[in-house]
């Protein structure tokens, strides 16, 4: 044995081995690093307490000052940086020690996914702190020292046990994102109001009867979610918010939409599951940029023909509802993509026209749109057959700006359909369902106007240079091609907002959509695609959907749960492990939220 008895007590033979100082739950090179950079990771490192030596990372003098040592360049201690961004995420801190006032210089402090309950008043002494992440632990309060932080701009307090929010909240002048979503809230202060720099406002899944009227003075609100709480009306006040741009008001108890009369760069308007009975032609005569109207589950009983008027619109969600016919104007809305109408009692249209998709449904609601004259047999004299027993139709050319030549099966489109639209502004082209091998080269002809290009369901094999040269394009469609690539030029395409790539031969994700910075839709699923670059694809700030379903990708990649202006991130059908099926089932928030959890230290 290798015990030795001395006064008749038993002496551990490696005790001189031994340190006499508890090890730190925080390794010691962590801290000399942090000193060096000004940031320290200490997420998911089941700290139950943050260790003194964090709080004193900048007070105390480190070992290696008190050792007989020589420094070389990199070990200058006396040359250390102020801690700046401090990571505690995902730990089982009970409490927040008071003694945070002694890191003065933080600007980034991420606490979210502990057990807090209550924060200590010197949180309000961090008076250079511009991002603070408290989201996912137990607050039921909140200091009014937190109010002090002037810098602040960017506060998440989402899933907590919030019931209110103080007055004070108003002071935080600089704010521009603000989550207050998955809490208990039934009001919020008027004082909200005064955050006028306010970009982001989050108030989903709380018990909110109302919205204080005093709203419509942040003159800067871009995005306002209202999602699942219990309104029964919106204030007339929203309605001057002239900078909004996207509104969820889902699942509430709204019974009537409000007017939107500033609200002239609304885009997207987000009111299903509610209760509304009525769409007017009020509702929608100043909806001059929306792309998104979702109206799902209400008890709408028709449409008023002013639909026709908003010549953005993109997708028109009416699932669940009461409508039984629909405006044959409906028809000649150019960019209309998607059209929800399932669940509604349809008596003027063939339940085979429902199955057969939007396109379908929308050539038929053309067809039965009547000429100006209201003589629907006089259409031969506005129309030039080709010898293709083809027709141009000039009325669309002239009246909707629109270049349709699809579902022709042809090889090539007749020159004679270019030679009809010159002197007109084309805005929009529809070339699909075709067996175009070549993007048309005179297409180039409409630089000056075309907006929107659709050459889906054709066997296009790659896009040529030219293409770079329609500067005016915000709307590309090619789903359901050959495409394995895209040219780099493309980048040139500086109003670009949508782009339908699914259904091709991608095996990686063209880097080119990376350097477009206007991208807000990509539609890339049913590819091979196996690899995403989130770093990259975190640059593109107003990206709001992706849709990669059914490629070939075997790890999502944790950063790019940081992508958080994602609305919609669609992955389903590919062979990776994680995230787990259950967590993709939830959405995107729930996605997100785990991709970032899973971001190493």
């Amino acid at each position: 044995m290798s015990r030795f008895k001395r006064g008749g007590k038993s002496v551990d033979s490696r005790a001189g081995f031994k340190s006499d100082k508890e090890e730190s739950p925080v390794p010691y090179g962590l801290l000399k690093t942090a000193r060096k950079s000004g940031q320290l990771n200490l997420s998911g490192r089941g700290l139950t307490e943050v260790p003194q030596s964090v709080w004193r990372l900048n007070l105390d003098t480190p070992e290696e000052a008190q050792q007989n040592l020589s420094f070389g360049g990199a070990d200058r201690w006396w040359e250390q940086t102020d801690l700046t961004k401090l990571l505690l995420s995902s730990n089982k801190l009970q409490v927040l020690s008071e003694d945070i006032r002694l890191l003065p210089a933080l600007i980034f402090l991420d606490v979210h996914d502990n057990q807090f309950t209550s924060l200590p008043s010197s949180i309000g002494e961090l008076e250079n702190l511009q991002k603070l992440n408290l989201s996912h632990n137990k607050l039921k309060e909140l200091p009014e020292e937190l109010w002090n932080l002037k810098n602040l701009r960017s506060l998440h307090l989402q899933q907590n046990e919030l019931e209110q929010i103080p007055e004070g909240v108003g002071r935080l002048s600089n704010l521009d994102d603000l989550d207050l979503s998955n809490n208990q809230l039934t009001t919020i202060p008027e004082s909200l109001g005064n955050l006028r720099s306010l970009i982001k406002l989050n108030l989903s899944y709380n018990k909110l009867k109302c919205i204080p009227p005093g709203i419509h003075s942040m003159t800067s609100l871009k995005l306002l979610d209202c999602t699942h709480n219990q309104l029964e009306s919106v204030p007339s006040s929203l309605a001057q918010m002239a900078s909004l741009e996207q509104l969820y008001l889902r699942r509430n108890k709204l019974r009537y939409l409000p007017d939107f009369p500033s609200c002239k760069l609304l885009k997207e308007l987000h009111v299903g599951y509610n209760q509304i009975e009525v769409l007017g032609p009020e509702h929608l005569k100043h909806l001059n940029s929306i792309s998104v109207l979702e109206l799902r589950d209400n008890k709408l009983k028709a449409l008023p023909d002013e639909i026709a008027l908003l010549e953005g619109l993109e997708r028109l969600e009416l699932s669940n509802n009461d409508i039984s016919s629909l405006p044959y104007a409906l028809g000649n809305l150019p960019k209309l993509k998607i059209l929800a109408l399932e669940g509604n009692p349809l008596r003027t249209l063939r339940r085979d026209l429902l199955t057969k998709g939007t396109q379908e449904l929308l050539k038929y609601l053309r067809s039965r749109v009547q000429e100006p004259d209201g003589q629907c047999g006089e259409r031969h004299e506005t129309a030039l057959t080709l010898p293709s027993e083809a027709k141009i139709n000039v009325h669309a050319i002239k009246t909707l700006k629109t270049l349709d030549y699809s579902e022709k099966q042809e090889a090539s489109i007749p020159d004679e359909l270019f030679d009809t639209a010159v002197g007109d502004p084309v805005i929009s082209v529809n070339f699909s369902k075709n067996q175009l091998a070549a993007v048309p080269a005179r297409l180039i002809e409409l630089k000056a106007t075309v907006s929107d290009i659709n050459l889906g369901f054709n066997k296009l094999t790659g896009i040529p240079l030219e293409f770079c040269m329609l500067q005016q394009l915000a709307h590309i469609d090619l789903r359901n091609n050959l495409l394995t690539s895209l040219p780099a030029e493309l980048e040139a395409l500086v109003k670009l907002r949508s782009i339908i790539l699914s259904f091709n031969r991608f095996k990686t994700f063209p880097d080119v959509l990376y350097l477009i910075p206007t991208l807000e839709t990509i539609l890339i699923s049913n590819n091979q695609v196996g690899v995403i670059d989130p770093h990259q694809l975190k640059h593109l700030e107003k990206l709001s959907t992706l849709d990669l379903q059914n490629n070939d990708i075997m790890q999502v990649p944790p950063e790019l749960g940081n992508c958080t202006a994602l609305r919609a991130l669609m992955l389903d059908g590919n062979p990776f492990r994680n995230p787990r099926a259950a967590i993709v089932a939830k959405g995107t928030d729930a996605i997100l939220e785990y991709l970032r959890s899973r971001i190493p230290a």
